[in-house]
């Protein structure tokens, strides 16, 4: 088994890894007593509308100081399926993946997501739906829901020869001198970027730009809101919301409604020459 192309840039060869994630082949036997604590349906969004489209497709559940993720792999059958033996203390993690199709990439969709996704609650990073821009070293992050203008922000700066961090998901860490965003293995050409953090902007499409500064509960919430977050785990819960408010006090937030075109990269430039 290996990682597909999309995650081949990531690969690094450095003896001491954050995490070590043994991957198998075969089935794994669940505890009987492992107490299930959170279950996920398969759903699909088309034009904002969101469909299940089959009970089954990753749980959570319990044994002791191990925490167990149960998926099967909906873009490639239902025959498969895997288990992740994992906790927010070890740093060895073990992957059991069973069924035909042996070559199965062991990041494959939804395991990507929930790998990184739990990773970042280790380390307390912000995993969150937004796109980001590099633009004469100042880094912006776009963030919203579907069909809020993350893509469309990113290719308006990338037509300005700003580097793109990422147009849909990005983990943002606090480092010694700031705040920094990374991209996420999402497409098969993705490489490595990461990105230093200057200002946070919630967007939504309108008929003229503007930016409305917001400060205090209110950036928590509106960036809260567009986080990744598995909400079954109070202290999880906890851990976001402090990374978030230490953020918010140290990077400027607002909410910026924009027009589709060249003039609202003016608008923010201008905005910070203020």
């Amino acid at each position: 088994m290996f990682p597909s192309e999309r995650f081949h840039s990531f690969i690094v060869s450095e003896a001491n890894q954050d995490i070590l994630i043994r991957v198998h082949s075969g089935k794994f036997n669940m505890p009987l007593d492992a107490k299930m604590i959170f279950d996920a349906p398969y759903v699909e969004e088309t034009n904002g509308i969101r469909l299940k489209k089959n009970d089954e497709f990753w749980s959570i559940l319990k044994h002791g100081d191990h925490l167990f993720i149960k998926t099967i792999f909906p873009h490639t059958g239902h025959e498969k399926q895997a288990v992740l033996r994992f906790s927010f203390t070890g740093r060895e993690w073990d992957l059991w993946i069973n069924g035909k199709g042996m070559k199965t990439n062991p990041m494959e969709y939804p395991l990507d997501g929930l790998i990184l996704y739990y990773l970042s609650v280790v380390f307390g990073d912000i995993m969150i739906h937004a796109s980001g821009v590099n633009h004469a070293g100042r880094g912006y992050l776009f963030s919203g829901v579907s069909g809020k203008g993350k893509t469309t922000m990113a290719k308006l700066w990338d037509k300005q020869g700003a580097k793109i961090v990422h147009d849909d998901r990005l983990i943002l860490r606090k480092g010694e001198k700031g705040y920094y965003m990374f991209n996420t293995p999402v497409y098969d050409n993705d490489k490595p970027i990461e990105s230093r953090l200057d200002r946070i902007f919630i967007i939504e499409h309108g008929t003229r730009n503007e930016i409305i500064p917001v400060r205090g509960a209110e950036s928590i919430s509106l960036i809260m809101a567009n986080c990744i977050q598995h909400n079954w785990n109070p202290e999880i819960v906890a851990g976001l919301l402090d990374s978030v408010s230490q953020m918010s006090e140290s990077i400027p937030v607002a909410k910026l409604f924009f027009r589709s075109d060249k003039s609202i990269i003016d608008f923010i430039l201008e905005n910070e020459r203020r």
